[in-house]
């Protein structure tokens, strides 16, 4: 009879770790607010070569994190900051097509960021400079009648890895981040 009682709260046990949060990473998001943004999939960019008007045009970053330029061909850009872009464009030019290149990139449309939860209406969303997590709940049509308004998670990739994080409804947005607006207790 014990072996059974210590089988069944070992299953209970087992059944309810399943219910278990995920480990919240917010350490990891406090050092990245200061972090240069990075190119990734769903990104568009305007390339600038300087003297040559064939070259210069807006590209969109496709899945593989690449940008197909004519002349050159594909170019990875996708993980690295504008700045590291720039330097690639470059030397991809240098080799061979172009003496002295000089490229400018700026990003024209940044990817998009989700909400889901308990929200009016959820889905993707265009990203704005500055947006927090409370402006991003309005664009998504506000909370939901059940909604928690003092917090939500955020997922979003780090280093190749995904993060959740619980954040305050002040804390800044950026580009493909998942935001999750969780459903109250009470």
């Amino acid at each position: 009879m014990r072996r059974f009682a210590l089988a069944l709260c070992l299953a209970g046990a087992a059944a309810l770790a399943g219910c278990a949060n995920p480990v919240y990473r917010t350490d990891v998001f406090k050092a990245q607010l200061t972090a240069p943004y990075t190119l990734a999939s769903g990104d568009r960019i305007r390339v600038i070569v300087f003297g040559q008007d064939a070259l210069s045009n807006s590209y969109a970053i496709n899945g593989s994190g690449m940008i197909s330029m004519p002349l050159i061909g594909d170019v990875p850009v996708g993980a690295l900051t504008t700045a590291d872009a720039q330097h690639a464009i470059e030397t991809k030019l240098r080799g061979g097509f172009l003496r002295d290149p000089h490229v400018a990139i700026e990003v024209e449309a940044y990817r998009p960021f989700f909400v889901l939860g308990e929200i009016t209406t959820a889905g993707q969303y265009p990203f704005i400079n500055g947006m927090t997590v409370q402006k991003a709940i309005a664009v998504a049509g506000g909370f939901g009648p059940r909604a928690d308004r003092n917090s939500a998670n955020i997922t979003r990739m780090i280093n190749g890895v995904q993060v959740t994080a619980r954040v305050p409804l002040a804390y800044p947005v950026r580009p493909g981040d998942t935001i999750n607006v969780e459903e109250r207790f009470f």
